[in-house]
């Protein structure tokens, strides 16, 4: 969401998703997580956190999140269930987990590629789930959008811009 938050603020085309069965926040152990199908509203999941414990879901970042969340979107989306036509209208993908990218990826093979098919790139920016690696990988996010958008054909020049960005990262996935 924090990629979500700054490029939407720089007016970049940006929508964001989840890729897994349910919505899956962090509970007062790790085996009790806290979970809501997608779709749930950030203000109803807010509300439930709230009523639970404001508190402890404070300390731990989770009403935040809910409260940026809800600043940028009604509800969280999942990948797998959105529509073709919303999927072909993307033209690059980022992804922030290793396993996010996969379920991407396959989700994308899996799908017909119509009359009008046209390449969708997906890429992975793999990032610790946790709220400082997430407002630096942020940063790094937009600045690579930047010189994606430059880009006049994606075919061509995104490789290019890939490895350089990589090698500046690190640990870029395409």
């Amino acid at each position: 969401m924090e990629s979500h938050n700054l490029l939407t603020q720089l007016h970049l085309p940006t929508t964001s998703y989840g890729t897994g069965s349910q919505v899956r926040l962090p509970g007062k152990t790790a085996m009790l997580p806290k979970i809501f199908k997608f779709g749930t509203p950030y203000e109803e999941m807010y509300d439930n956190l709230v009523a639970e414990d404001f508190g402890y879901f404070t300390q731990n970042g989770i009403i935040p999140l809910c409260i940026r969340g809800a600043s940028i979107k009604a509800s969280p989306t999942r990948w797998q269930d959105t529509d073709v036509e919303v999927i072909r209208s993307h033209d690059v993908v980022i992804c922030f987990e290793e396993r996010i990218f996969d379920a991407v990826v396959e989700d994308l093979q899996l799908r017909e590629p119509g009359d009008d098919f046209k390449p969708v790139f997906v890429i992975c920016l793999d990032t610790k789930d946790n709220p400082t690696e997430s407002k630096k990988m942020g940063r790094k996010c937009c600045e690579l959008c930047w010189r994606l958008e430059k880009i006049e054909d994606l075919s061509e020049g995104l490789g290019d811009v890939i490895e350089e960005f990589g090698e500046e990262m690190g640990k870029v996935t395409d």
